[in-house]
C-alpha cells in the first residue's frame, strides 16, 4: 500500500501542477515530528534565557538553535496558515446565509489550502535525512565495457554527453585524462566536474549504460549491443581522506604511447599505489610529473572517500535499492537505442524519444530530477516507516 502512494505522489509531482496532497499518515507523523521541535526549540531558549547557564551550555544550545532555525520558521508559517484556515472555516459557518462573502471566504480558503500543502512539502523535506556529499564536486569515470571499439566510440560518446551537459549547468569540465582505442574511441576518460551541487545531481549516473545500434565496423548490418561503465564520485576534502606517506607506493615512467596526448622522453607519468586497499591510479596526461601526481592524489582520495561512505551507507533501505539500485557500476541503468531514437532509464520507467537531444546534454534532466525524486520517495517512505 505504501508503494502504490509512493508511485502515486510521484506521478503526481511530475505530471500535476497543482501541490500534490500528502497522505493523512504522512501528515500525522510529520506533526509529531513537527511538535518535538517545536518543544526542542522551547526548552533550548529557557536554557539561554538561564542566568546560571554555563559557557558552554550556552554555545550549544545556540549552535542546536541555529540548526533549527529554518524549521521552526517554516513550522511558525504553517501554524499562522493553519490558522487562518481555521479562521475561514469558522466565518463561512457563521455567514452560510450571505453569498457574497461566502464566496469571497471559499476563494481565501481555497488559496490558504494551497499555501498550507506548500508549507507542509517544504517541511517534509526540510526532516527527509540529507547526503552532505550532494553539494560537492566530482570525479567522472567512463570505461568502455563489453563490445569492443563499438564500446569505445560509444565511451567518447558518453563522456562528450557529460561534458556538454556540465555546460550548460554552468559547471566546470576539466579533462583528468583520455586513453584512446585505434578508431580514436575511449578506453578510459576521467573527467573532474566543478559547481554547484555537482555529485546530488550526477550521483545516479553511476551504472552500466548499454547502446544498441548498427557498429560502424559492422558491415552486414545487423545491431550489436555494447555497454560502458560510468562511475560518478564526489571528490574529497584533506580532512574527508588522510594519505600517510607509508601507505603510499609512487611510481614515475616515461608517457606515452595509447594513454597519453603528450608523448616525451622524461618519467613525467605518474602512478600511485594505496597499498593498504591496493587501489591504483596512473595518470600521464600531463608534460608535469608534479601535476599528474597532484591528479592521482585527488582522483585516489574521492576512491577511498567513497569506499568509506558506502561502508556507512551499507544499510541504505530496501525500496531504494529497488527503485533506483546502488549505483554499482555492473548494473545495467540505461539503454540507448538508435534504430528507435529512444533512451530508456530501467529504474524508473521512464524512456525520452529523442536521443540526439539526451546525448546533446539537453534533455538529461528527465532522467536526472526523476532519479532525484525518487530519492525523495524512498526518504518518504523510511520517514514513514520510522
Amino acid at each position: 500500500m505504501l508503494c502504490s502512494m509512493l508511485i502515486e505522489f510521484l506521478n503526481a509531482i511530475l505530471f500535476a501542477e497543482d501541490q500534490p496532497h500528502l497522505s493523512t499518515d504522512i501528515i500525522q507523523i510529520m506533526e509529531q515530528r513537527l511538535l518535538a521541535i517545536e518543544r526542542r526549540n522551547a526548552l533550548l531558549h529557557d536554557l539561554i534565557n538561564k542566568p546560571d547557564a554555563s559557557p558552554a551550555e550556552y554555545a550549544r544550545a545556540n549552535k542546536e538553535l541555529r540548526k533549527l532555525r529554518d524549521s521552526v520558521d517554516l513550522i511558525q508559517d504553517l501554524r499562522a496558515k493553519q490558522k487562518e484556515i481555521d479562521g475561514l472555516k469558522s466565518l463561512m459557518a457563521e455567514c452560510a446565509e450571505e453569498k457574497d462573502m461566502l464566496k469571497m471566504a471559499d476563494v481565501e480558503l481555497d488559496q490558504a489550502v494551497e499555501e498550507e500543502k506548500r508549507l507542509q512539502m517544504l517541511l517534509l523535506k526540510s526532516l527527509l535525512p540529507k547526503d552532505d556529499a550532494d553539494e560537492r564536486d566530482s570525479i567522472l569515470e567512463v570505461r568502455a565495457g563489453t563490445g569492443g571499439e563499438e564500446a569505445s566510440l560509444f565511451a567518447m560518446e558518453i563522456f562528450k554527453m557529460y561534458e556538454r551537459y556540465s555546460q550548460k549547468k554552468g559547471w566546470k569540465f576539466e579533462v583528468v585524462y583520455i586513453t584512446e582505442s585505434d578508431l580514436k574511441g575511449y578506453k578510459e576518460a576521467v573527467g573532474l566536474i566543478s559547481g554547484t551541487s555537482v555529485y546530488g545531481k550526477l550521483k545516479f549516473e553511476s551504472g552500466t549504460h548499454r547502446v544498441q545500434r548498427v557498429p560502424v565496423t559492422e558491415k552486414s548490418g545487423r545491431i550489436h549491443t555494447s555497454a560502458v561503465t560510468v562511475a560518478v564520485l564526489p571528490q574529497a576534502d584533506e580532512v574527508d581522506v588522510q594519505l600517510r606517506n607509508e601507505d603510499l607506493r609512487i611510481d614515475t615512467y616515461r608517457s606515452g604511447g595509447s594513454g597519453g596526448q603528450h608523448a616525451n622522453t622524461t618519467n613525467s607519468a605518474v602512478r600511485v599505489t594505496h597499498i593498504p586497499s591496493g587501489l591504483t591510479v596512473a595518470i600521464q596526461d600531463e608534460r608535469s610529473q608534479h601535476m599528474n601526481k597532484a591528479k592521482a592524489l585527488k582522483i585516489l582520495c574521492a576512491k577511498l572517500y567513497e569506499i568509506e561512505r558506502e561502508k556507512i551507507q551499507s544499510h541504505r533501505s530496501k525500496l531504494r535499492a529497488e527503485q533506483i539500485g546502488g549505483g554499482d557500476r555492473s548494473e545495467r541503468i540505461r539503454t540507448y537505442n538508435f534504430p528507435q531514437g529512444r533512451v530508456t532509464d530501467h529504474r524508473v520507467g521512464i524512456t525520452h524519444h529523442s536521443i540526439n537531444e539526451v546525448l546533446q546534454g539537453e534533455s538529461l534532466d528527465t532522467f536526472i530530477d526523476a532519479l532525484l525524486l525518487q530519492q525523495e520517495m524512498d526518504a518518504i517512505a523510511n520517514f514513514s516507516a520510522s
